[in-house]
C-alpha cells in the first residue's frame, strides 16, 4: 500500500470460549482511502464476524480482542460503548446481505434512509427528502418516490437490498463494511450496484467487501484477503491472487467457479469433501428403481409444458400489471431448463403457476401430458407428488420446532407414483443427499446453510418426484458449498431420470447447469434455446445485455 492507511486492523482475534479455538484468529490488515479490500472464503471461516467486530457488533458471548482497531488515526471503541452511535452510520456505513432483517417491516424505507441523514448530517428536512430520491435512483430502483412510501414486505428481494444499500451509503461515510451485498441482485443490477460502489471508491471512500462471489471482487476489489479456519491464508492484489492462487482454499474456491464449467462435468471440491451423494451408488439396484413411463421406442410427453400462459395482477390504482404474456415453455423428461431473467421479469409467477399455487387468467399448464393448470386443489392432489420443489430460503420453508427427522417423515407420507419407487426411509433420504443420519435428531436453525438446504432436497425426494422446480437453490450459498449442491443436483438427475426447471439470477450456474435456456424479459419469453448457443450467439438484445452485465474473474 502507497497511501496512509484509514483503516488499521492489528491481530483481531474473536472468541466465544476462552478456552476454546478462536473463531476469528489472530488476523491483521489495513485499508486505505479509496481502496476496496475483499475479504472471501467458505460459510463459517470468520468473514461476517470480522466485519461485526470492526463495528462493535460482535454477537452476545464474544469476546473480542486486538493489538490496534482504528479508523483515520483514532482508535475505535470497545464492544458495546456507546460512543458506537456516533461512528456506526457517519463513519462507518454497514451494508448487510438479509434486507428482510436489516429493515424495519413497519416503516416505509424513505424513512429508513432519512433516519441516517437526519442523526449524522445537518441537511434540512426538505434536502433530505431529495437526498432520499437520489439515493434510491442511484442503486437503481425505479420510481423512487413510490418506492420510497412503500415498506420493505411491499419489495422484492432485489428492491429491498438495493434500499439497504442507499441507506448504508446515505452519509457519505469514509468506510463502507459491505456484506455480501449483491447476493440477491441479477445480473443488471448487480453490475449498476457494483458500478455505484466503484464510484463511491474512486471519490475516496474506503471499503471492505465480504462476498463468496469472486467475480464481483474481481471487479470492485483492488486487493484480496482469503480466510479460512478463522485465518488470513492468502492476502495480495486482487489480479494476483485469482491468477496465482499460492493457498489450497483459494484455489478450491476458483475451481469451485461453475461460469466456464461445461454441462455434466463436476465442480471441483475440497479434498476432504470429493464424494457428494456417496450413497447414490448404492441405491443403483432395486432401492430406487425407475421403470420405464412409456413403451420402448415411443417418446415421453415433456415432463412440464406452458402454453400461451398469461397472468395480469390489478393494481391498487384500478389498473393491472401484465406479468405474464403468453409464456411458453417446454422442460423435456431428464433434462434442465435454465429460465433466466432480472427481477420482475415473471420468474416468480411462473414458479408459482407452474406448482399450481397460482392459476392463469388464460394459456395450460400440462405436467407429464396431462392437464394440471385448471385442475382444482383437490384435483391435483393425487398427483402433486410428480411435481416438487426446491426453493432459495430453504430456513423459510421449514417449521421451526421440527426436527429433520419429521421434516423428512412428514415429506414419505406423501403418496408415491405407481412407476416409480421412491427413497423409503429417511436413512435413505440422508444417505442420498450426503447427510449423516446423526443429523435427524437436530433442528433447521441449528444446521449450516449447505446442511438445510441439502435437507430442503431430501424433502423434495421423498415422494419420488418426477420433475423438481429449482427456484434460486443456491443463490445464498458460497461457492464451495454451492458446487457441492450443484453437484448433488447434477449427480440425483443422472441416477433418477429427474427433470428440473432451474431458475436463477446466475448466469454462470445457469449455464453449467442447463441444457436448454429460456430468457424472460417484461413477462415475454425472448429468446429459447441450447445453453451453449444462448451464451455464445445469443440472438435478442435483452439476452446480451444480460451476458454483457455478467461479472467473470479475470485471471
Amino acid at each position: 500500500m502507497t497511501a496512509s492507511p484509514l483503516l488499521v486492523v492489528a491481530n483481531l482475534s474473536v472468541h466465544f470460549d476462552r478456552s476454546a479455538r478462536a473463531a476469528v484468529d489472530g488476523i491483521s490488515f489495513e485499508v486505505a482511502a479509496g481502496e476496496c479490500l475483499a475479504i472471501v472464503g467458505e460459510s463459517g471461516s470468520g468473514k461476517s464476524l470480522t466485519a461485526r467486530s470492526l463495528l462493535g457488533l460482535a454477537p452476545a458471548g464474544a469476546h473480542v480482542s486486538f493489538n490496534e482497531l482504528s479508523l483515520a488515526g483514532e482508535r475505535l471503541p470497545a464492544q458495546g460503548a456507546r460512543r458506537w452511535r456516533s461512528i456506526r452510520g457517519a463513519s462507518m456505513g454497514l451494508i448487510l446481505q438479509d434486507a428482510l432483517v436489516s429493515l424495519d417491516p413497519l416503516r416505509p424505507v424513505g424513512r429508513e434512509i432519512d433516519d441516517v441523514l437526519r442523526l449524522h448530517t445537518t441537511l434540512s428536512q426538505r434536502e433530505r427528502q431529495a437526498r432520499v430520491l437520489e439515493l434510491l435512483h442511484a442503486v437503481g430502483i425505479p420510481d423512487p418516490a413510490l418506492r420510497a412510501r412503500q415498506r420493505s414486505g411491499e419489495l422484492s428481494g432485489g428492491l429491498r437490498q438495493r434500499a439497504l444499500i442507499a441507506a448504508g451509503i446515505a452519509a457519505g461515510p469514509a468506510l463502507i463494511i459491505a456484506d455480501e451485498p449483491t447476493t440477491a441482485l441479477d445480473v443488471t443490477v448487480q453490475a449498476r450496484v457494483l458500478d455505484v460502489l466503484s464510484s463511491l471508491r474512486d471519490s475516496g471512500t474506503a471499503m471492505i467487501l465480504i462476498t463468496h462471489d469472486l467475480a464481483v471482487v474481481s471487479r470492485v476489489a483492488d486487493r484480496v484477503a482469503v480466510m479460512s479456519e478463522g485465518r488470513i491464508v492468502e492476502t495480495g492484489e486482487t489480479n494476483a491472487v485469482l491468477r496465482a492462487p499460492t493457498a489450497l482454499p483459494t484455489q478450491q474456491l476458483l475451481a469451485a467457479i461453475p461460469v466456464d464449467v461445461p454441462r455434466g462435468v463436476a465442480l471441483t471440491l475440497p479434498l476432504d469433501e470429493g464424494a457428494v451423494a456417496p450413497a447414490i451408488a448404492a441405491h443403483r439396484g432395486p432401492k430406487i428403481s425407475i421403470a420405464p413411463l412409456d413403451e420402448p421406442g415411443s417418446v415421453p410427453p415433456p415432463a412440464l409444458e406452458l402454453r400461451s400462459v398469461s397472468r395480469r395482477y390489478p393494481t391498487p390504482q384500478g389498473a393491472a400489471i401484465q406479468a405474464l404474456d403468453s409464456v411458453s415453455l417446454t422442460l423435456t423428461v431428464g433434462t434442465t431448463l435454465g429460465l433466466v431473467g432480472q427481477s420482475g421479469s415473471g420468474k416468480t409467477t411462473i414458479a408459482r403457476i407452474a406448482l399450481g399455487l397460482e392459476t392463469a387468467d388464460s394459456g395450460d399448464v400440462l405436467l407429464d401430458g396431462h392437464e394440471w393448470g385448471a385442475l382444482s386443489a383437490r384435483e391435483r392432489r393425487p398427483r402433486r407428488h410428480i411435481l416438487g420443489a426446491i426453493y432459495q430460503d430453504a430456513l423459510s420453508s421449514f417449521d421451526p420446532r421440527w426436527s429433520v427427522e419429521r421434516i423428512l417423515s412428514d415429506a414419505l407420507s406423501v403418496g408415491v407414483s405407481d412407476t416409480r419407487r421412491s427413497l423409503t426411509t429417511i436413512n435413505e433420504l440422508l444417505d442420498a443427499v450426503g447427510l449423516p443420519q446423526s443429523i435427524k435428531n437436530r433442528r433447521p436453525l441449528h444446521l449450516s446453510g449447505g446442511q438445510r438446504q441439502r435437507v430442503a432436497i431430501a424433502r423434495a425426494l421423498a415422494p419420488a418426484p418426477q420433475t423438481l422446480l429449482c427456484d434460486e437453490p443456491v443463490s445464498s450459498l458460497d461457492v464451495s458449498t454451492q458446487a457441492r449442491v450443484l453437484n448433488l443436483l447434477d449427480e440425483l438427475q443422472r441416477h433418477l431420470d429427474l427433470s428440473y426447471l432451474f431458475i436463477s439470477h446466475d448466469l454462470g450456474v445457469i449455464r453449467h447447469m442447463s441444457d436448454r435456456v429460456a430468457v424472460i424479459n417484461e413477462g415475454r419469453i425472448v429468446e429459447t434455446g441450447e445453453t451453449n448457443e444462448i451464451f455464445t450467439a445469443p440472438r435478442d438484445p435483452y439476452t446480451r445485455s444480460l451476458l454483457a452485465a455478467l461479472p467473470r474473474v479475470r485471471r
